[in-house]
Parts: C-alpha cells; structure tokens; sequence
C-alpha cells in the first residue's frame, strides 16, 4: 500500500506520517529530492522560496511528474513493503503515483492561523518567521500565480481519495487516520 500525502503548510501530514511509520510504513518525501538538488547546487541555508523555485525548475527540465517518478524508484527497491509519500504538490506528480496499485492520497488542511502557529512552534530554518511571510508562502504553495510546473497543492487536495481537516488534537488526528486506514 502507498499512503500520499498532500496538503497545506504546517496542516499536520508529518504528524499523520510519524504515525503511519509506526506502523511501519516507510517514508519518503518529494522535498527530500528537492533538498539534495539544492545541495548538489551549493545551497546550504536554503528557504522554503528556494525549495519551490528548485522543485519548480526540476518539472520544468524534466516533466511534472519528475519528483515521483524518483520516489518510485526507491519504492520498486522494496516493492512488499507499504510507503508513504510526503510532499506532494504538483499534480503531475499524482498522475504518476496513481499509476501504481494501492496508491491512495490524502490531504490535509488547517485553518491559516493555526498553521502559522505551528509552523512557527516546529522551527524549521527554511520556514517563514512572520505572518506576511507566510501568507506569502502559503499564497504560493497553493498555486496562486504558478505556472503548471510550479506548486498547485489546492489541485493537489482536490484530486485526494480522503480529506483531512486538522482541527483538534494530534490524538483526534491520529483517530481520523485509523478511520481512513480501515476503509481502505
């Protein structure tokens, strides 16, 4: 089983993929392949800008599924095991994934305040510090003004097979994940 998350910043998918890695799944992230590209290119303290203009740029050289299509070589490497695919935000990256059997995408959302507050709480350097960068962040990270190779998580979210809304708790989180774990 392949478990894809996609959803807004700081709305809660690295908590349901803790969670999920306790059950042993293993994870992956689409960002982690971002991250080595801006290594490779000499980046050591890099934004989350920088990350969306390399993922960016990575779709554009190489097809918008690029990103998954690396994940999927990794996961053809432990093809009994069960997955989770983090950092989904393209959807030319889910036309890939779906291409696989037992794929299943769920996305995550937050109200914006809350997520800010989270955000700022987990520390992350290559996270904004002020709400304005936020609000930019996050304006950007939906898709606002992206061209087709640039980041689109609304379409991302709209395309999902199960829809979380982070409103509560992690242990509430955590009850909505068994939920969807069961139906699928």
């Amino acid at each position: 089983m392949i478990i894809g998350l996609t959803g807004t910043k700081a709305s809660g998918k690295g908590e349901a993929a803790e969670f999920l890695k306790q059950q042993d799944f293993i994870y992956f992230s689409l960002s982690d392949f971002v991250r080595e590209e801006a290594t490779k290119r000499g980046l050591d303290n890099y934004s989350i800008k920088d990350l969306q203009d390399i993922g960016n740029d990575l779709r554009k050289k190489y097809g918008l599924g690029v990103l998954a299509e690396r994940a999927i070589e990794k996961i053809k490497q432990n093809a009994e095991k069960n997955f989770i695919i983090d950092g989904i935000r393209n959807p030319g990256e889910i036309k890939v994934l779906r291409r696989l059997k037992n794929f299943y995408l769920i996305s995550f959302d937050a109200l914006q305040e809350q997520r800010f507050k989270w955000l700022v709480s987990r520390d992350r350097k290559s996270d904004p510090k002020t709400w304005s960068e936020f609000l930019k962040m996050d304006a950007r990270d939906q898709g606002i003004d992206e061209k087709s190779v640039g980041q689109k998580v609304s379409e991302c979210m709209a395309m999902a097979d199960f829809h979380i809304i982070n409103d509560s708790t992690i242990e509430a989180l955590r009850e909505k994940i068994k939920k969807i774990m069961k139906k699928i």
